[in-house]
């Protein structure tokens, strides 16, 4: 189950948005980018998972940070959780109106995309959950589309298709590529989140977190290849007959084999958005939890932390990261909302790999059921990736980044002004109401 939350939480970044880096890199510098942070998130996830393991909270990195590097640098880490967790939804949004587009093209996008969000911020609100075995079968369903996906088009890859202006922008567009590499992998961080209610987690997260991001692994690079391959990477980033980018790329490539009024045409639609919707609801969730939690210990206004009486849901939060949503659906550039989220992705795996540092020298004999193989190493190889990618990521985006920056620098602000300071530096119980 921790598997299928592992990859569900991701797959919907194989249907959409990675195809948004071939843009900028072409499918050399796409490649390139993709490997490189491949080999971040193997790493990330090998070193996470100790922090997972010796401290099974639901807090995620905010835990382990405030924990290991102190108050300060707990709120940074929390915040960019929320950041990466609260700006993920509108592009998975986006895309889940593309898809439904080409079903009904009479309806605009943006229509079915509010109406999504509407749609399973409520059911949150009410409590309906999707279960664990659920939200397996929907990700088992989608991996299994995925593979379909691979088989049809996979034989009708073509050299020549690849590699046809393979860098449109020279060998430094592989950096501008890495946003749209690392939503391959974004948000399978959200594993250790769900620690508190997994049996046996100083076993089973390292497992979880090992077995989702090998599949992932594979997955990206069928995904990549299959669809590139058709009929070269233009055809996968703009709509036919116009200079539009798609946020569906995968019909964009099965069509041009099967064409758009086949049984495997529209089984990829139905079934793709099973991977959409896997990963929409998971991130809203886990979404909820990370704003719920700062309103809980108090670094954000408290009625953040409370829950309905009846339904024991966090309505608030779940409605603030709706709102927040919305805003960034009503700009119609799911490029930028999708650099935002990767912003807070990097900013995170940073301080989690710092905090896995001083917690190995400050507690040296905590309990670590598992530790990362060899360290120092494995995470210091993931904390110089992030790096790099936090400052290509800035080079490349850089009005994003002011604006990314005027996020912390307003939520420093909060923090320093009017959070007393006997708050800041107590302890905090974190997971317990």
């Amino acid at each position: 189950m921790l598997w299928g939350l592992g990859v569900g939480y991701v797959i919907s970044g194989m249907y959409f948005g990675w195809n948004l880096g071939l843009l900028e890199g072409g499918p050399y510098g796409m490649a390139l980018a993709t490997v490189m942070v491949t080999v971040m998130y193997v790493a990330f996830t090998l070193s996470y998972s100790e922090l997972a393991c010796a401290i099974p909270k639901a807090g995620g990195v905010f835990v382990y940070a405030d924990r290991a590097l102190g108050p300060g640098l707990g709120f940074l880490g929390g915040t960019a959780q929320i950041v990466e967790f609260v700006f993920a939804p509108p592009a998975i949004a986006a895309a889940i109106g593309a898809y439904l587009n080409i079903k009904f093209p009479g309806v605009d996008t943006l229509v079915f995309a509010v109406a999504a969000y509407g749609l399973f911020t409520g059911m949150n609100m009410w409590g309906v959950k999707l279960s664990a075995i659920f939200e397996l079968v929907i990700t088992v369903l989608a991996v299994i589309e995925l593979l379909i996906f691979a088989g049809v088009t996979g034989p009708q890859f073509s050299l020549e298709a690849f590699t046809t202006n393979p860098l449109p922008n020279g060998w430094g567009g592989a950096f501008a590529a890495i946003p749209f590499a690392i939503w391959f992998y974004l948000a399978i961080e959200g594993v250790a989140n769900v620690a508190e209610e997994t049996h046996n987690p100083q076993r089973n997260i390292s497992i979880g977190f090992g077995s989702a991001m090998g599949t992932l692994v594979c997955l990206a690079c069928l995904t990549f290849f299959s669809a590139v391959g058709v009929n070269g990477w233009e055809t996968v980033v703009f709509e036919a007959g116009s200079q539009e980018t798609s946020d569906s790329p995968l019909p964009l490539a099965m069509a041009h084999v099967v064409g758009r009024d086949s049984f495997m045409f529209g089984l990829l639609i139905n079934v793709g958005l099973l991977g959409l919707v896997a990963s929409f609801h998971g991130i809203i969730l886990v979404a909820g939890r990370a704003t719920f939690e700062f309103g809980r210990v108090g670094y954000a206004p408290r009625f953040l932390g409370k829950t309905l009486r009846h339904r024991k849901t966090p309505a608030a939060a779940l409605l603030l990261n709706m709102v927040v949503g919305f805003v960034a659906l009503l700009s119609g550039r799911t490029g930028e909302i999708i650099t935002m989220a990767v912003f807070g992705a990097l900013t995170l795996y940073i301080v989690a790999m710092a905090a896995l540092f001083a917690l190995r020298k400050r507690e040296p004999h905590l309990l670590r059921p598992y530790r990362v193989p060899g360290y120092p190493l494995i995470p210091a190889l993931a904390l110089c990736l992030a790096v790099v990618c936090l400052v290509a990521l800035t080079y490349h985006n850089p009005r994003i980044a002011l604006v990314y920056g005027g996020i912390l620098a307003l939520a420093f602000g909060w923090f320093y002004l009017a959070i007393p300071k006997q708050l800041r530096q107590g302890q905090h119980t974190f997971g317990e109401d």
